[in-house]
């Protein structure tokens, strides 16, 4: 800047171009502080801040991630309830299956008052497949196993994302609960020729469990083996185990889904403190400090005063020299 206050130049006016600088940044830095307390954002171009915004971006998008994740662990937790609300009905109905069974295996039955008592467990069976094929979350049928493949599988895997990073993951398997799966795996299938569709027990009568398939979630049939001879109170007897064994297996999926629902409850905590963190991070690197802008904003407008006034006398500078002239 020239030395201020040479007023015996006539054609470059050199006070004048200072004041007129100086008025020209004060002018600009008053712009941009309204554009920071208009906005709310301290940095609001890369220019303002390059290091800032970066790592303010970074933040942004992570924060992002995060929102979407707390989302995402909502959904999940929608799933397993829906999943945890027909188990207890499938328990309910098995309940009802053992206190059939119990009745049947009676001896003081006669074979038409068990007949009675089988088709009211076929039915509950019936009533459990149904219960399968109408838990549905999206396009999923939660209860009846994946076939996805083509292959019918006894469990469903879903990978729940619950974080940003590709790794934030919570795995949930959600076994089938059709007649097929609950009666059929594992039963034991001794003294029968044909053992293809799952004898709960031995001897010449049997309660069988037919195989699910895709499409299907199998069936209970009380009929002996040669399908003429109806089951007698000790095939009830050994049906009663395999109700209990249903039970067990029952509790064990039950107890899977609380565990996992568990866990997306902690990781719900942790997202929103994550958030709530992150959102602090950005906040201190983008956003204006409004009192300090403020008392900039004063400081600016008394500059832009002052060198108003002086711009003001520096174009009136001139005339002194007409003294000369005079």
């Amino acid at each position: 800047m020239a030395s201020f206050g040479d007023l015996n130049r006539v054609n470059t006016n050199i006070q004048s171009l200072d004041s007129q600088l100086s008025l020209n940044k004060i002018n600009k830095q008053m712009a941009e502080n309204q554009l920071k307390m208009s906005t709310g954002k301290r940095i609001n171009r890369a220019e303002d801040d390059s290091a800032g915004f970066s790592i303010a971006t970074k933040l942004r998008s992570r924060i992002g991630g995060l929102n979407q994740a707390m989302q995402n662990v909502g959904d999940a937790k929608s799933v397993l309830d829906i999943a945890e609300s027909s188990f207890g009905t499938v328990m309910d109905n098995l309940v009802e299956m053992k206190g059939l069974a119990t009745q049947a295996a009676n001896d003081t039955l006669g074979e038409d008052e068990r007949s009675f008592i089988g088709d009211q467990i076929k039915a509950l069976g019936e009533d459990i497949n149904k219960i399968a094929d109408q838990t549905v979350y999206q396009d999923y049928e939660l209860l009846n196993g994946d076939d996805t493949t083509g292959t019918l599988s006894g469990t469903l895997s879903l990978t729940f994302q619950v974080g940003e990073r590709e790794s934030d993951t919570i795995e949930a398997s959600l076994n089938a609960v059709n007649v097929g799966e609950l009666f059929s795996s594992g039963a034991a299938t001794t003294g029968l020729g044909d053992t293809s569709a799952g004898a709960i027990t031995s001897g010449n009568s049997a309660i069988f469990a037919e195989e699910a398939t895709a499409g299907g979630g199998g069936s209970l049939t009380f009929n002996g083996a040669s399908g003429n001879t109806e089951a007698n109170s000790a095939d009830y007897r050994s049906f009663i185990g395999a109700v209990d064994s249903a039970i067990t297996t029952m509790s064990e999926n039950v107890n899977d889904i609380g565990i996992t629902q568990s866990s997306l409850s902690v990781r719900e905590q942790t997202l929103s403190e994550s958030i709530s963190a992150n959102e602090s991070a950005k906040s201190r690197i983008m956003d204006t400090d409004f009192a300090k802008a403020q008392s900039e904003s004063v400081r600016l407008q008394i500059l832009q005063q002052t060198a108003t006034s002086s711009l003001a006398q520096a174009n009136n500078g001139p005339q002194s020299v007409l003294g000369f002239i005079g």
